[in-house]
């Protein structure tokens, strides 16, 4: 790990509230720039250093109480018993501040196990006070705290279970699913999330030196999860997570970037925008210091330009955007902007804003969903819009691959989505038996339409046994239940709830339950939608298919109508061999000129500017 991503410090909104015998609030300080950091005294205890204003302090930890619900939004509470008081942690980088209750939670739990050094022996020191910034997360530090909390839950399963409990078992057949435990070898080395790649850490750093940023790369190299990475390094309540659409939004906990700008479509002209911004989306204007847009290719290039006048006018400030820092990510050769029929379709990087915002400019190139050095070439080549003889026939000889396995079939993906709803359909209502169906529960069900509008689970969903299913969320990464995890049903529970029992494509097969997706409003109301992460996935559209990848595909390219389009539909394969190509022709891969173009001035400049950093190291 880098620097950078060892630091557990934390740079947030600190309230500090001093308690009483009683429990009461006898003094209170706080400061939105204070400084929290883990380290250790010259007994090796466990110490809070916190510069909170001109106030600075140290408190010595052992019986505390972590209150982590909002983690999620970037607040905490930390409570000490001695001395009794509460920290209120708020405005903090998601990501630094989960790393940060982890390793303080792993190594309080360790010291418990340690002997402690007695008061005798503390007032005969000879040791002058010392702090050490505490060291990163080992997996010992990891083991001994999955113990605990494994021995913890083996005290509760001694008492009995309440039916509620018993009837939440997974039953596969006559045996229960148990997941299997993860073995953690005892050496002391850092544990951290998936690395950065170099290019990642470049993109990183730029956005953490505060550049306007826009990162690219083609399918499967990680875009998604650095957005997520960069979004975990920024204070929440002034970085605003925007996509060009709903779907893509709601993969990132965001908005829509039409939601957030309050301009509505942006077709009016740009003094009329203005006073809509000013109405609707002011106080967002205002408050935001980071703007991450998500999918740019399908933003058009008039709206940005567009955006970036209003910026200016609502915040009152001249610099490009009003000041705001951009960071925006997407692939210009998947997706193009919607246009109306006859209307000049314009990309964002066209247009005069964008060369007076974008600092930096960085493309990534280590594909990381397939590992297929012959099929990521394909995909490149396919990308390019260069259709070779060669590129063709290996498409074309895929139509033989038999890719259906233990009765879950390819999921086909369609230019078209009136096509996807009748070929589901009629699937469907082939099979025997009765149909189970399951409907969405909103917290504001007055506002169903919009949770539907920005997210894309389905409100309702009709199931049978056999029926062809999709995974539309991450419940468990290590056993292969991701986001586009292929299944089919193979029976119904005997609870209630009458959850659907799935057998997936990885080779796990239980009952799915109920999940919750969050949807924010532009008022900043959170909405909140539970429902069964599944969906029909007989067939799929191309545009709802980008992003996923999928384990078995089959794809028919001869109605494709839009450049970039038979490129997202084949890069939603892990492999060649999940791959099934009905019909191909050499019109149907292409790519915009001006996109081409574009990329091949990114790559020159990108390679001029290598030369130069080598030559002056």
């Amino acid at each position: 790990m880098s620097g950078q991503e060892e630091d557990i410090s934390l740079l947030c909104f600190l309230k500090i509230c001093y308690l009483d015998d009683k429990g009461n609030v006898s003094r209170q300080v706080s400061n939105p720039k204070s400084f929290l950091q883990l380290g250790r005294n010259e007994f090796r205890d466990i110490v809070l250093k916190i510069q909170c204003g001109k106030i600075q302090s140290s408190f010595k930890i052992q019986n505390m109480t972590l209150h982590t619900r909002f983690v999620k939004e970037g607040k905490a509470t930390i409570s000490l018993k001695q001395p009794p008081l509460q920290m209120f942690i708020s405005n903090c980088p998601v990501g630094k501040l989960s790393m940060f209750l982890k390793v303080l939670m792993a190594k309080v739990q360790k010291a418990k196990d340690a002997t402690p050094v007695s008061a005798k022996d503390r007032l005969q020191t000879l040791k002058p006070p010392s702090f050490e910034e505490i060291s990163p997360l080992t997996a010992v530090d990891i083991n001994s705290l999955n113990n605990k909390v494994a021995a913890a839950m083996a005290k509760k399963s001694a008492f009995l279970q309440t039916p509620k409990s018993t009837k939440r078992k997974r039953v596969v057949g006559e045996q229960e699913s148990v997941t299997p435990t993860r073995k953690i070898v005892a050496v002391s080395r850092p544990i951290a999330p998936r690395l950065l790649t170099t290019e990642q850490k470049n993109v990183m750093s730029a956005v953490m030196s505060g550049r306007n940023v826009f990162f690219t790369g083609s399918a499967g190299t990680g875009k998604s999860f650095l957005l997520k990475r960069i979004l975990g390094a920024l204070a929440p309540e002034n970085t605003f997570a925007t996509a060009s659409t709903g779907v893509a939004a709601c993969q990132i906990g965001g908005i829509t970037l039409h939601a957030f700008a309050g301009i509505g479509t942006g077709s009016a002209p740009v003094q009329q925008c203005f006073q809509l911004a000013q109405q609707k989306g002011k106080s967002m204007w205002k408050q935001c210091q980071h703007l991450i847009v998500d999918e740019i290719s399908m933003v058009d290039g008039e709206f940005f330009e567009k955006l970036e006048k209003v910026a200016r006018m609502v915040r009152n400030c001249d610099k490009p955007f009003g000041g705001i820092q951009l960071i925006l990510s997407g692939d210009f050769l998947q997706l193009p902007p919607v246009a109306k029929k006859g209307q000049n379709k314009t990309f964002c990087f066209q247009s005069a804003a964008w060369r007076n915002s974008i600092d930096v400019n960085i493309e990534l190139h280590m594909v990381k969903r397939q590992d297929d050095k012959n099929f990521i070439n394909i995909l490149q080549d396919v990308r390019r819009g260069r259709c070779t003889r060669d590129v063709i026939e290996k498409l074309k000889a895929t139509n033989s691959h038999r890719i259906d396995k233990d009765g879950i079939m390819a999921t086909k993906l369609s230019t078209h989505k009136d096509d996807v709803e009748i070929i589901n359909n009629s699937h469907l209502e082939k099979l025997p038996g009765r149909i189970q169906t399951y409907s969405a529960v909103d917290n504001y069900p007055d506002l169903s339409r919009f949770i539907s509008n920005h997210c894309h689970v389905l409100e309702k969903v009709e199931l049978k046994v056999g029926a062809q299913v999709m995974l539309t969320k991450n419940l468990d990464l290590q056993r292969g239940l991701v986001n586009g995890a292929r299944g089919v049903v193979t029976g119904f529970d005997t609870g209630q709830e009458k959850l659907p029992i799935v057998k997936f494509v990885c080779g796990t097969q239980q009952a799915v339950n109920y999940e919750k997706w969050t949807v924010k409003t532009p008022s900043g109301l959170v909405l909140v939608r539970k429902m069964l992460p599944l969906q029909l996935a007989w067939a799929m559209s191309i545009h709802k298919s980008q992003g996923m990848t999928l384990d078995c595909v089959e794809v028919s390219l001869g109605r494709v109508f839009e450049c970039g389009q038979a490129y997202v539909a084949l890069s939603r394969a892990r492999s060649l061999q999940g791959l099934r190509v009905l019909d191909i022709e050499a019109s149907s891969i292409r790519a915009d000129p001006r996109v081409l173009k574009f990329y091949s001035e990114l790559e020159c400049m990108n390679t001029y500017q290598t030369e130069m950093d080598d030559y002056f190291d």
